[in-house]
């Protein structure tokens, strides 16, 4: 569709692919039409040659490509590539990952502070899949330090731990601070003492792509229950009551559907058996959720709302101080995120300055997002909304705090499902991965998240032609508008 760009309102210009925020460091990416995502999924070089920046576990920034690039040029051979890792720590854990993964030989070479895993050409692929799904990654701050011949020593994340502390009422020191919410997912898993023992872990609900993978990838497998209800529901507090698992996986709310399991049953199963419990609490943020009452460890990424910026990344973990588990879980956890996947500090001060918004925003977004899913739950072109003050509303009120809100994240499908390219295309607000911007944020998140596995996404309900939404801090009322217009198509 050519669109008339001769009236621009104030969201205009978010579409444009225009890098928002204002910063070289942006973890937002513009993908304007439903053609341009599935010519990124697919590899199209048209698409891929026009992307600047991305969600930096799945697409380097260009600092990052520069560093590896000069890796590269400086300790690898002919037919060998290279990722750039942190630590040694966490070169040491890829090397026999990627051994083990692609069965061939790999070596670890220093490159002027960090660490640099070299790999044949044929491991590429392995190498690659351990930057995206372990999160250890070096963030494009770092790299242009290091680039400049200014990479900083030091830490900030102990300040960070303290600011979240007050959200989550925990304590500073069980506060523990990764470079990535994946980071923080792998350590947990890494950190649970069932682990040791080779068993499986159990997710509840359909969750986030890579946090499944996580378990399939570095876990001795992984139980999946995708609607965690009825009789398979109690089967699985049965085989949770047994300590069939090394842990117990959900998500609070989950992402995209927006559901949340019945937490007092789950962590009761998980408290007969001494199974640790995990909550993810990414989708509504620790203002708006106190996982802590029923998970053993709570992760989050603090790349989404808590930032509030989209432009740092980071993640961080949870133990609740009267845990079983807890003095395990603190041991292992202080060593990843100080030895494996510490945040850089130059990352810190920039979270730390954003933080400082968290509340103000919140509170604006919540209103946003519970406006928006009322709106779109009434409107006739719309066949279901998933979003907590609709979804399981029960269930997630259930672990709320007193006076918060239902989050900015919502997913949606149309009646008439083929017609979803043409609203997606005609909206004009901006279009892309991740949550938590300032803007609001629009994507559909199966092709995106699900592209190579359609099929086994919509037998587990989330449609390929889903529509997910982060509401952002603009007047509600230009965002129910920019809806109202698309949907003009539908």
């Amino acid at each position: 569709m050519k669109r008339d760009l001769s009236a621009k309102p104030a969201w205009q210009e978010q579409d444009l692919g225009l890098p928002l925020p204002d910063s070289p460091h942006a973890c937002s990416v513009c993908l304007p039409t439903w053609d341009s995502i599935l010519g990124y999924e697919e590899g199209r070089e048209k698409v891929l040659k026009r992307m600047r920046t991305g969600y930096p576990r799945f697409f380097k920034h260009p600092v990052v490509e520069r560093l590896f690039a000069a890796a590269k040029a400086e300790v690898a051979g002919e037919h060998e590539e290279v990722i750039v890792l942190p630590t040694r720590a966490s070169v040491q854990r890829a090397h026999r990952w990627v051994e083990r993964r692609a069965e061939t030989a790999v070596r670890i070479a220093s490159f002027h502070g960090l660490q640099v895993l070299v790999v044949p050409a044929k491991a590429k692929r392995e190498a690659d899949e351990y930057w995206r799904f372990a999160g250890e990654v070096v963030s494009s701050r770092q790299a242009q330090d290091f680039l400049d011949e200014n990479l900083r020593e030091g830490s900030k994340s102990h300040l960070i731990s303290r600011s979240l502390a007050k959200f989550s009422g925990a304590a500073a020191e069980d506060t523990f601070v990764f470079a990535s919410g994946m980071a923080a997912i792998t350590a947990v898993l890494r950190a649970l003492p069932g682990m040791h023992d080779g068993k499986k872990t159990l997710q509840l609900e359909f969750p986030y792509v890579d946090s499944l993978k996580v378990q399939e990838l570095f876990g001795h497998g992984v139980v999946y229950l995708n609607d965690a209800t009825g009789e398979s529901f109690d089967e699985a507090l049965m085989r949770i009551r047994q300590g069939e698992f090394a842990g117990v996986f959900t998500e609070v709310p989950s992402n995209p559907l927006l559901r949340t399991i019945d937490l007092h049953r789950v962590a009761k199963a998980c408290e007969d058996s001494g199974t640790p419990f995990i909550i993810d609490d990414s989708a509504a943020g620790p203002l708006n959720v106190d996982a802590l009452r029923f998970a053993d460890v709570v992760t989050g990424s603090l790349t989404k709302w808590i930032s509030g910026k989209g432009d740092v990344m980071a993640g961080m973990a949870t133990v609740r101080a009267d845990s079983p588990v807890a003095n395990a879980l603190r041991e292992s956890l202080t060593a990843d995120s100080t030895e494996s996947a510490p945040l850089y500090i130059g990352d810190a001060e920039v979270l730390l300055s954003n933080l400082k918004g968290y509340s103000k925003r919140m509170a604006t977004v919540n209103a946003n997002g519970q406006a928006l899913a009322a709106w779109l739950a009434n409107h006739p072109a719309v066949a279901e909304v998933w979003h907590p003050s609709l979804t399981h509303k029960a269930n997630y009120e259930a672990v709320m705090h007193k006076g918060a809100g239902y989050g900015g994240l919502l997913s949606f499908v149309l009646k008439t499902q083929k017609k979803t390219p043409k609203v997606y295309d005609a909206l004009r607000l901006s279009k892309g991965p991740s949550f938590g911007t300032p803007f609001t944020l629009v994507c559909p998140y199966t092709l995106l998240a699900h592209y190579h596995e359609l099929e086994w996404a919509e037998g587990c309900g989330v449609s390929p032609n889903l529509l997910r939404v982060s509401c952002g801090l603009e007047p509600i009322e230009t965002i129910i508008a920019a809806f109202e217009e698309a949907f003009t198509h539908a």
